[in-house]
């Protein structure tokens, strides 16, 4: 799997852990969500991301975009 499908996948994860942490353990997790929103929108406009970095510092090959 390339690095830009490993962020996705990670973004997806984090999307739904915290969707589902806050219906089940507090509404406060929603921020999480919101974190997880904003992280890819400013990805979107300049190419930084790290998450990217964290996985390609543990040896996911990179793709076009990452």
């Amino acid at each position: 799997m390339s690095l830009d499908r490993s962020v996705l996948a990670f973004a997806g994860f984090m999307v739904l852990l915290s969707v589902a942490l806050t219906v089940w353990v507090s509404p406060y997790f929603v921020w999480l969500t919101v974190f997880v929103g904003a992280n890819l929108l400013q990805s979107a406009f300049t190419g930084f991301c790290p998450a990217a970095l964290v996985l390609r510092k543990l040896g996911v090959k990179p793709g076009p975009a990452f």
